[in-house]
């Protein structure tokens, strides 16, 4: 065969191999890329009454991705000039963040009451807090941070940027001492300065279901709580593992002639995965605002619902 012949042939087999890879990826369908989409369901961040995480990145196929696992998302990143906090001594916190152009974010859109919500945490989710820090006009945010025990803690800044979406970024500050994890039993009622609070309802993956606390004092319903941050209830909840991010806001608002001031207050959650987490909510009485704790396990997904029996007795197979 000349050297002709055997070019074309060569050409031949490269085009068929090309097809047959073509015609293969035709069926399979797209892959989905390295990107971060945002998936827009309700419970991947910040979830309530009509508010969520959610975009798109154009060309990217959506998937899941809690909030809070990262310092960096969508152009906007969390930086601190406080790494470490001596636990047991209050010390200013200070933190930026930069937009998509490098620069440090001066504008942002108040959410409930506040231009930004910083959420503490130790890693095995004990020493929760809920801080609102101040900005100075150059971008930089100051709090006055207390920790109380030596461990690893994530800091969660939460906040919407003037003409963007809602973003929960998180990076890690140390207490030096010694550590000593808690252990977290499962636990729907919690007791905390003679108010007893009660959690009804299941956590589902992937699914927006309703969460119903209900809160009373030496066994009587408190039927007056007070708003606080433009609501009678937030709730906080935490992947254990992994700390990834959920903010609900409570169905209703103070002061729309439908919701009432306790002993109930509901929301509709969708955490990102099947799993433990660990709840917090923060409510108001008598001026001063309290935090119950709660551990629970979510229910099964659509996926692991039981499946009905086929025609022929074996199951659903697939």
């Amino acid at each position: 065969m000349n050297t002709a012949a055997k070019l074309s042939a060569y050409g031949a087999v490269l085009a068929l191999a090309f097809g047959g890879a073509w015609a293969a990826g035709s069926a399979v369908g797209p892959l989905t890329t390295g990107v971060a989409a945002q998936s827009g369901h309700p419970g991947v961040g910040h979830a309530g009454s009509g508010d969520n995480h959610s975009g798109t990145v154009a060309g990217a196929t959506q998937y899941h991705f809690p909030a809070g696992l990262a310092s960096t998302r969508d152009g906007y990143t969390l930086t601190s000039t406080t790494t470490t906090i001596t636990p047991g001594s209050t010390e200013d916190f200070s933190f930026r963040i930069t937009g998509p152009d490098g620069n440090p974010v001066t504008r942002f859109e108040a959410e409930h009451d506040k231009r930004m919500h910083l959420i503490v945490v130790r890693r095995d989710t004990a020493g929760y807090e809920h801080l609102h820090p101040e900005m100075s006009p150059d971008g930089t945010w100051n709090v006055p941070m207390r920790l109380p025990l030596g461990g690893t803690y994530r800091v969660f800044a939460d906040f919407v940027p003037t003409g963007g979406a809602d973003q929960t970024l998180g990076l890690d500050v140390n207490a030096p001492g010694a550590f000593e994890p808690v252990a977290h039993a499962p636990s729907r009622i919690a007791e905390v300065d003679g108010y007893q609070v009660k959690l009804d309802g299941q956590l589902s993956a992937k699914r927006s279901s309703p969460v119903t606390l209900t809160v009373s004092k030496n066994g009587q319903p408190v039927t007056d709580l007070q708003p606080y941050l433009a609501a009678y209830g937030h709730l906080v909840a935490l992947r254990t593992g992994d700390l990834a991010y959920l903010h609900v806001h409570p169905e209703g608002a103070p002061g729309d002639g439908r919701t009432p001031a306790g002993p109930e207050i509901t929301f509709r959650a969708e955490v990102p995965s099947a799993g433990t987490y660990r709840l917090f909510l923060d409510f108001q009485h008598q001026g001063q605002v309290r935090t119950a704790e709660f551990t629970v396990d979510t229910g099964p997904t659509a996926s692991q619902q039981p499946q009905p029996p086929s025609a022929d007795g074996h199951g659903s197979h697939g």
